[in-house]
């Protein structure tokens, strides 16, 4: 290199022109080893010849937003977002404008801001990245496509970089948020929605989605490592009582004894662990209640899809900020017997509410149903004490067992399956009790050997109760041999 082009080339590099590199001369190639293969591929005869001066094919482009997204786009994205911020101000909370109008709002400001960033884009990315910057800015930023993917059931964010999905397994999504305080204003942005607040005085939180999605969050200081957002996804329509046939979780005469079971008023109790299907058994247990009766559901946060038109939907309320204010599960199950109900369902019972909705159980509100976490029928009534004991009232343990075996006519645990399927495993006749002991009596069992639920032999005992209400049923079906 002459000494005129070593200047050169420093001026372009002091101007930022150029990185800093050590010039180098080429090594000569030693006479034995053929120069051939050390030179640039010749092209194909027929070829035209490549201008020394194109560009590379190996040459990067901004990649399309993805689970993997460049620091360099992500610093993109937050500055379009802050920008769109100031630019739209209060109107994004404007109530006069409708969901539609917003969203075109959005994506009107959107589509300038990053024509005013000059992004070099292809129109397939650029759609793409318009899309996310949409979903941060309206949306639940990379937990909108989650969302919307019917075929997820559940979303769990362990922190900001961390996201995993249950589909027929839990596996990691490969999305992310772009920081702490990206996951924070999304969680923030949720319970908003549903008057609720989470904050270092309250940092943790149930709320749900307006499709009904459960919502559970929780912040530092109780989340160590970064805030957790747990989603338990709920369909816009409610799995039917075929659906679950389809699924496998029982056979239709299985699905007519729980029909005649409900008809005849019979008080039913749903337990299981997380996740095993007890809210969506609760639903179709529910679809059998006669349309003219009343029914009264009572949850913390509002999860069943009820399909009658004689229903008041209540839901408990936290603290305010102050302190005052909560109306717990308690106080809805007292204040429903003063609402003329003819049925009660209890989302889930979890604390002291156990005492009042077995009372409600043995005054004339017969055919309520709730649901429990329970590994089995036993462990279910053994909970119910444990539940009625922290009701704070000092009952013998007699008297609260004499108050369940009275009120609770049938459980039915479901299960969750090691290929993810949810199956009822049993289906239990509370009979009374002996000594101080609760008699449980098994209607149907799982037969694992065969994978289907089959009848014990033994009738049970509340089936007069279907002739008083005339509701008709197969004996046959508890033919163990049919």
């Amino acid at each position: 290199m002459s000494l005129a082009d070593r200047m050169a080339a420093k001026h372009r590099q002091e101007a930022g022109h150029l990185p800093p590199v050590l010039v180098e001369r080429p090594a000569a190639v030693p006479a034995s080893v053929d120069p051939a293969p050390l030179a640039r591929p010749r092209p194909p005869a027929h070829a035209a010849p490549r201008p020394e001066t194109s560009v590379p094919p190996t040459t990067s482009r901004t990649p399309a937003p993805g689970p993997l997204a460049s620091d360099g786009l992500a610093q993109t994205k937050a500055r379009v977002l802050k920008v769109l911020h100031e630019r739209i101000g209060s109107r994004i909370n404007d109530p006069s404008l409708t969901e539609g109008q917003l969203h075109d709002l959005v994506r009107t400001e959107l589509a300038k801001v990053v024509d005013d960033e000059r992004l070099v884009l292809a129109p397939g990315e650029r759609r793409a990245v318009l899309q996310e910057l949409e979903d941060d800015a309206l949306g639940l930023g990379p937990l909108q496509r989650l969302l919307e993917d019917p075929t997820v059931n559940e979303i769990m964010v362990n922190g900001h970089d961390t996201i995993y999905v249950e589909r027929n397994g839990i596996t990691l999504s490969g999305l992310r948020f772009t920081d702490e305080d990206h996951l924070r204003r999304v969680i923030e942005r949720i319970v908003a929605r549903v008057g609720r607040r989470i904050d270092e005085s309250s940092p943790l939180v149930d709320a749900r989605l307006q499709d009904g999605s459960r919502v559970n969050a929780v912040i530092p200081p109780l989340a160590v490592n970064g805030s957790s957002l747990t989603i338990r996804k709920f369909s816009d329509t409610p799995f039917t009582v075929d659906d679950l046939i389809s699924f496998g979780s029982f056979s239709g005469e299985l699905a007519d004894f729980f029909r005649g079971c409900v008809e005849a008023r019979l008080n039913i109790l749903v337990s299981g662990g997380t996740g095993t299907g007890k809210t969506t058994m609760l639903n179709v247990l529910s679809s059998f209640v006669p349309a003219d009766e009343r029914i009264v559901t009572i949850e913390d946060a509002v999860e069943l899809k009820l399909q009658q038109d004689h229903v008041v939907t209540l839901e408990s309320r936290p603290p305010n900020i102050e302190g005052k204010g909560e109306v717990t599960i308690r106080d809805l199950v007292r204040n429903s017997l003063r609402m003329r109900p003819d049925r009660i369902i209890v989302g889930e019972c979890r604390g002291g509410e156990a005492l009042d909705m077995l009372q409600a159980m043995n005054t004339g509100h017969e055919g309520s149903i709730s649901t429990l976490h329970a590994n089995s029928p036993r462990d279910a009534l053994a909970r119910l004490e444990t539940l009625v004991l922290m009701a704070g009232m000092d009952l013998p343990l007699r008297a609260i067992r004499e108050q369940a075996a009275s009120a609770i006519d049938l459980v039915i645990q479901v299960q969750r399956m090691r290929d993810g399927s949810r199956r009822v495993t049993q289906v239990t006749e509370v009979i009374g009790m002996e000594g101080d002991v609760v008699t449980l009596q098994d209607a149907f069992v799982l037969d694992r050997a065969r994978g289907e639920v089959r009848p014990t032999g033994l009738r049970p005992r509340f089936l007069d109760r279907f002739d008083e209400a005339g509701v008709p049923y197969d004996l046959s079906m508890f033919d163990p041999a049919a």
